[in-house]
């Protein structure tokens, strides 16, 4: 037995230090709370086991709405990106998605000195073994060594470490990512306190060795010329860009993988844990589109200092011969040599139905949960989580109210209510598609969005707030600009003519030509005579997107104010819903699990109908005419 000793005491305590565990302990102690995070190895402080990238599709958002929030993931990935690009920029700008290729190591060290440099925030090395539970609540955590950390409220980020095994052919080997310690004792720990773990799985592709490839038979891939960033405070970073490389699999390639089936823990049904349907492996890719001839892999550089590349898009448990067979049947990869084999990770998780809104346990008050832990997947949702439990249990530890976003004002808010409320069987991804007002939500807004929130809690520094304040100020007086400035009939013709559009017979207002879909500032720049000569190109972006998508802008704000009008119809904390006789048996027992907090969450829930919420409703006024 290892002696327990008293090892200090803290406001909080984060336990973990992945993305989700980084952005908690940042903020919590940001926020002026004392914060203690636990890492079971420093060097996996912010680490990279999976792509080396930060955002894509949705999670771009995400990013830059933890940005906006005052997080510090937008920040660092500037700091280490190899390379940018915009990803569905033909498409309409809601679902425009920026993804930045990182440094990895780079991205690690960074993240690294932030966190050793912030006040009121401690790091330290240590697995921690128990979570000590007095009365129904947290009182502290007891590490590998024996050390006792004091703390009323505590922040679950574990990642993918707990009950971790890894799965490569036959071989099953008990260890966290990256063959790095994994932590069991904590799940037995859990276990004795009722939370229920669920088993989810993930994967990650092999590294290869730079020189062991043949660029000449691959197709270059560079970031965009004219690159963003993710932070809103950043305007520009100078960048020697690494490249990227696409190649192809082909028959050849799927006769060696389905020849050797038996050589995967995902068909041998050695792996038990379900994984993610978004990113399947090759062998899942293979069997579930029999019609494709070639599937695409990305070659992606891990970082400056390694040889190390990625191989995206190419995920397996298969053997490592037979990962090092078909990749040599890959063109540019006749001659590969592998530097870490792909894996598939098994790891416990908890239910997400078991949180509260606010990443609270609903059973166990001030134990707050995030990340990978939460049945998400990805780094992006994972720092979303980190950064909303931190906020909170910094929140409950002042004894002030929970900081909640909902879905018509974040991602992060859809992300956090769909985990929640709905439940995942599944690691959750993701999307712009999951947003039903992502006309609204889109990245480039984030800042004005979020930033008046982040202020509000205390995480929105001056300068930030600063630069927030001068760009609403240059928007609203660029919009009263172009409302009076007319363009001259001949000018304007001009223009038009150069790009084959209809001619007009008379001046126009600036505003009211930027309405038509072909016309943007930059076409008008040479016959716009009182442009300020300071306007940037994020408020020049607001500007095109709010004139052009006006219609469609006020149809969603019209969504969200019937949306918003069920989330304020509140649900008694206390209300027995096997007591109202009109709900079906299935709803009862959802809404009891779930218990939501408004009409609007409960109408989200699975197995909970519209006639369900009709009764409910009519319980709600009843219950308000007798004066509860």
């Amino acid at each position: 037995m290892v002696r327990v000793f008293d090892a200090g005491q803290y406001d909080c305590i984060v336990v973990g230090a992945g993305h989700a565990g980084c952005e908690a302990a940042l903020a919590s102690a940001r926020m002026g709370v004392s914060t203690l995070v636990l890492s079971i190895n420093l060097d996996s402080i912010a680490m990279m086991p999976c792509n080396p990238s930060i955002g894509g599709t949705g999670k771009g958002h995400l990013v830059k709405e933890i940005d906006a929030l005052g997080g510090e993931m937008g920040i660092n990935i500037d700091k280490s990106f190899l390379q940018s690009k915009m990803l569905n920029s033909s498409k309409g700008p809601a679902v425009h998605s920026l993804r930045a290729q990182a440094d990895k190591n780079q991205y690690h060290r960074e993240m690294k000195r932030v966190m050793e440099n912030t006040e009121n925030l401690y790091v330290k090395q240590g697995e921690v073994k128990e979570i000590v539970i007095e009365n129904g609540k947290p009182v502290g955590v007891i590490t590998q060594t024996g050390a006792f950390y004091k703390s009323n409220v505590i922040v679950l980020a574990t990642g993918t470490y707990l009950g971790s095994k890894i799965f490569i052919g036959d071989a099953i080997i008990n260890s966290g990512p990256n063959g790095l310690a994994a932590s069991y004792d904590l799940v037995e720990n859990m276990k004795a306190h009722d939370i229920e773990l669920r088993r989810f799985k993930t994967g990650t592709p092999a590294r290869v060795d730079a020189r062991t490839l043949d660029y000449d038979q691959m197709e270059i891939q560079w970031g965009d010329k004219d690159y963003e960033l993710f932070s809103f405070m950043h305007d520009h970073i100078a960048l020697d860009e690494l490249p990227c490389w696409l190649t192809y699999t082909n028959t050849r390639t799927h006769e060696v993988i389905l020849s050797n089936l038996d050589k995967s823990g995902m068909f041998t049904g050695t792996i038990e844990g379900t994984g993610p349907r978004y990113c399947p492996s090759i062998e899942t890719k293979l069997i579930r589109f029999t019609d494709k001839e070639r599937h695409q892999l990305f070659i992606e550089p891990e970082g400056r200092d390694t040889n190390e590349m990625y191989v995206q898009g190419m995920s397996t448990s298969m053997a490592e011969d037979v990962q090092l067979a078909f990749m040599r049947t890959i063109p540019g990869m006749q001659r590969v040599e592998i530097m870490r084999p792909a894996y598939a990770i098994e790891y416990d998780c908890v239910n997400p139905l078991d949180l509260t809104l606010s990443l609270e346990f609903k059973k166990i008050p001030n134990l707050f949960s995030a990340g990978q832990f939460n049945g998400s997947s990805g780094y992006e949702e994972a720092a979303a989580q980190g950064l909303i439990a931190g906020i909170n249990a910094a929140l409950r530890v002042k004894g002030e109210a929970p900081f909640i976003l909902d879905r018509s004002e974040a991602y992060i808010g859809v992300l956090i209510d769909d985990l929640v409320t709905k439940g995942t069987d599944e690691p959750y991804r993701m999307m712009t598609s999951r947003s039903e007002y992502r006309l609204l939500l889109r990245q480039d807004n984030a800042d004005l969005r979020l930033t008046e929130k982040g202020r509000q809690i205390g995480l929105v520094t001056d300068e930030r707030y600063h630069r927030f304040k001068t760009k609403m100020e240059m928007i609203n007086n660029e919009m009263s600009r172009i409302s009076k400035v007319i363009l001259k009939m001949d000018d304007l013709n001009r223009v038009l003519g150069a790009l084959e559009l209809p001619e007009v017979n008379q001046g126009v207002k600036m505003i009211d030509i930027l309405k038509r879909t072909e016309i943007f500032y930059h076409h008008l720049s040479d016959i716009d005579y009182t442009r300020p000569e300071d306007l940037t190109k994020d408020v020049i972006k607001q500007i095109e997107v709010t004139i052009k998508y006006e219609g469609y802008i006020k149809k969603q704000l019209q969504q969200v104010e019937k949306f918003k009008a069920l989330e304020e119809k509140k649900l008694p904390e206390d209300i027995d819903y096997y007591s109202i006789d009109s709900l079906r048996l299935e709803a009862r027992q959802k809404l009891t699990d779930i218990k939501p907090k408004s009409i609007g969450q409960a109408s989200r829930i699975s197995g909970v109908s519209p006639a369900d919420i009709s009764v409910l409703l009519v319980y709600l006024e009843q219950y308000r005419r007798r004066g509860n």
